[in-house]
């Protein structure tokens, strides 16, 4: 008997012990997506799908991936390669041990999975070095609802000293389909965020930058990848990254031999080796990561449902209409210009007027770039009744105010650059190189991170009736160094820097939850989700030529929302580009964002009416483009020099659609579309907004369709002249 128990009891341990060494799937999911793996203990991790989630997942553990030549291994990819081994491609991580051992191998310990909330699920899957103890955990935040997976991974080790971390990118995924299409973005001042799609051909494509701050002007770290064909609004598989981080990133996209391409994405490793000592820890920014199966056009509102409730400040809450005073005062103005330009803000119905650059400096006084950056006195001859004065005057004429700061940069002209040298970022001996007529301030030192805090509470602290803070950086990293860093970390600057920014970040949100905060970077600098979680809004581009800015914003808010979108009516002549527009064509572009002026309003002139029922207009249609779910009709990128695309509201019971004409079109030529969108058991009025007397560009004007109508037969518009535009409000009967 007792041989019989003992004997069972034998067998049970041996079948734990098979099942404990068995494949295990792992699986990362959210509503409709899925990521898997497949584990087994002490072996490496193999990343076998993400898309749409599937019924079964068990035939994974059986899945054989073709064998590499004259070797027992085979092509199946892992989770997250690191250089050494059979591994010949851009690795995800890049280690030097502590004995110079250039190799590493990770392989599975286990996994962790726990609920944060009724939407959040959070997976990490440890691993470690096969031979070392080096730890590393890559981390997964499924955010249910919203279709989007974010990944990070954190490092470290237990070795005799430190290690040199020369790669460790934030996340790795292998795609494998007969042909693949990336969409990129380029740009610099005034043209951010320009699209362009292409084939990928075997090797290596790089997105990156190395100019540490304004590290979205150039290029962005969002990127578009459609299988087997170019991307389309509707249809086709279509995968999306961005990376959540305000520095130097690095995306690379490489085709290999076996027509797999394999997506590194992260912080980018050029002059930035971190050392980092045992038991410290090291972590990635998050790369924001979904997947859609029937086009850009479901990613996009994947992404902007996820900003509004994880990545953006009160992404709940209506944004107001702004007056922002610089285009309409540059550094040239005293007291009266100001309260002019608050009553003229009050009478057209705008909610928050912005005082932009040239409030402060005495001794150097702001007048122009040149000098007083640093010094946040408010400047005595201009104002002489202070800060204080202007924002109870605009709050008496029911305006709101805001007010500018550059808190990280400093003219060589203050009493900031004078009585702190060290704290700017310079290169040893080497020349201090100005842009913008100013120099950098090192975050990376705590004193430094101090001081833009101080200068932010000082600021607001000028006035209670400060509700929004325009946070500007106007220039690159050049000629990098730290007077604070030791000599042997000074490739730590590039980290540290952005973390400082982060924990000056953190510090004024503990304090300030709820003053708004526009993020921008002399324009489009800082358009990524790292940044943006601290903001209220950013500022998309420093040209507000209302052309330029469908292009601008078409490309912005693919990943980004509309709420978070400020886009402003200027004068004509534009002031950067010098191009005369109508003001409905302006209106009727900026009213696609989160509509503000950026003008002297004087210069309006007769059309005073005009602008105050604009304005009025967008007031009604606030909710359906802050709040409504995007579509697009047609990329001002196509041929035909049209452009289009509407908001629907969650309940579909009201809809603003948006039309361009982007250049001239002849006399016979109309604009015909198909909506989106929209219930087709539902009916609907359409009216037409911004609409001069006379001068409907839409016949149905005022009459009712069914939705089946709208999405199946389409309507068509009036419009053909360069610049003629058309707003239609599209509500349930």
């Amino acid at each position: 008997m007792r041989t019989s128990v003992l004997s069972i009891f034998l067998l049970f341990l041996t079948t734990l012990n098979v099942f404990s060494q068995e494949k295990k799937v792992i699986q990362v999911e959210t509503d409709n997506l899925a990521m898997i793996f497949t584990a087994s203990p002490n072996e490496k991790v193999i990343f076998q799908y993400w898309g749409n989630k599937l019924n079964g997942v068990s035939s994974f553990t059986d899945k054989k991936i073709k064998g590499q030549p004259d070797t027992n291994d085979d092509f199946a990819s892992q989770m997250y390669p690191a250089y050494g081994g059979r591994y010949y491609l851009n690795p995800a991580l890049k280690l030097t041990h502590d004995d110079g051992v250039l190799t590493t191998e990770l392989v599975y310990v286990g996994t962790q999975t726990k609920t944060l909330d009724s939407n959040r699920t959070e997976t990490v899957i440890s691993l470690k070095e096969k031979l070392y103890p080096v730890y590393v955990d890559i981390r997964f935040i499924a955010y249910k609802k919203e279709n989007i997976i974010a990944q990070s991974v954190t490092i470290s080790h237990k070795e005799k000293s430190g290690i040199k971390v020369e790669n460790l990118a934030s996340s790795y995924i292998p795609i494998h389909a007969e042909s693949y299409y990336l969409t990129h973005f380029n740009g610099t001042w005034a043209a951010e965020m320009q699209m362009e799609e292409e084939e990928l051909t075997h090797g290596l494509k790089v997105i990156e930058t190395k100019k540490g701050v304004r590290a979205t002007q150039s290029e962005n770290p969002s990127f578009l990848l459609s299988l087997n064909g170019p991307a389309n609004e509707d249809s086709g598989e279509v995968y999306g990254g961005s990376l959540a981080w305000s520095g130097n990133y690095k995306l690379s996209f490489e085709l290999d031999e076996t027509g797999k391409l394999g997506i590194v994405a992260g912080m980018n490793p050029f002059a930035s080796t971190f050392y980092l000592k045992p038991e410290q820890k090291l972590e990635t920014p998050e790369m924001i990561l979904t997947y859609s199966a029937s086009g850009v056009g479901q990613l996009s509102r994947n992404y902007h449902d996820w900003a509004r409730k994880y990545a953006l400040v009160h992404g709940d809450k209506l944004r107001p209409v702004i007056l922002n005073s610089w285009e309409g005062a540059y550094f040239t103005f005293d007291e009266k210009t100001i309260t002019d330009m608050i009553d003229d803000a009050a009478k057209f119905g705008v909610e928050m007027f912005v005082l932009d650059d040239g409030w402060f400096g005495n001794k150097y006084p702001r007048n122009g770039d040149n000098a007083g950056l640093g010094d946040w006195q408010v400047n005595k001859k201009k104002l002489p009744r202070g800060i204080n004065y202007l924002a109870d005057y605009a709050v008496s004429k029911g305006v709101k105010f805001g007010i500018w700061i550059e808190p990280e940069m400093v003219n060589p002209d203050s009493e900031l650059a004078k009585n702190h040298p060290e704290w700017i970022v310079k290169s040893g001996k080497r020349d201090i190189l100005p842009m913008r007529n100013q120099w950098l301030l090192d975050l990376s030192n705590p004193e430094v991170q101090d001081f833009v805090f101080k200068t932010f509470d000082d600021v607001v602290s000028l006035s209670k009736n400060i509700s929004y803070i325009k946070w500007d950086a106007n220039r690159h990293v050049d000629n990098v160094g730290s007077d604070y860093l030791p000599k042997d970390e000074q490739t730590h600057f590039w980290y540290e820097y952005v973390k400082g920014l982060y924990k000056v970040y953190d510090r004024i949100r503990a304090k300030y939850p709820d003053i708004e905060i526009q993020l921008c970077s002399s324009g489009g600098g800082r358009v990524e989700f790292g940044a943006l979680k601290y903001h209220t809004e950013f500022w998309a581009s420093d040209n507000t030529n209302a052309l330029d800015r469908i292009f601008i914003q078409y490309g912005t808010n693919l990943f980004f929302p509309a709420i978070a979108t400020g886009s402003h009516v200027s004068t004509s002549p534009n002031h950067q580009t010098g191009m005369i527009t109508p003001l409905k064509f302006r209106f009727d572009v900026a009213m696609s964002g989160r509509l503000g002026m950026e003008l002297q309003p004087k210069d309006i002139g007769d059309e005073y009416e005009f602008a105050v029922n604009a304005i009025k207009d967008y007031k009604t249609i606030r909710p359906i483009v802050q709040f409504g779910d995007l579509y697009r009709l047609i990329s001002p990128y196509g041929k035909h020099g049209w452009a289009s695309h509407m908001y629907v509201s969650k309940d579909k019971k009201q809809s603003v659609f948006f039309a361009y004409s982007l250049k001239y079109h002849g006399r016979t030529t109309y604009l015909e579309t198909k909506l989106k969108g929209l219930d087709p058991g539902k009916n609907y009025r359409i009216t037409e907004l911004n609409v001069k007397p006379g001068n409907s560009s839409f016949s149905g004007n005022g009459q009712v369709f069914s939705g089946d109508y709208l999405m199946k037969a389409g309507i068509n518009l009036n419009i053909g002249n360069p610049f003629d535009s058309t707003v239609l409000l599209i509500s349930q009967e």
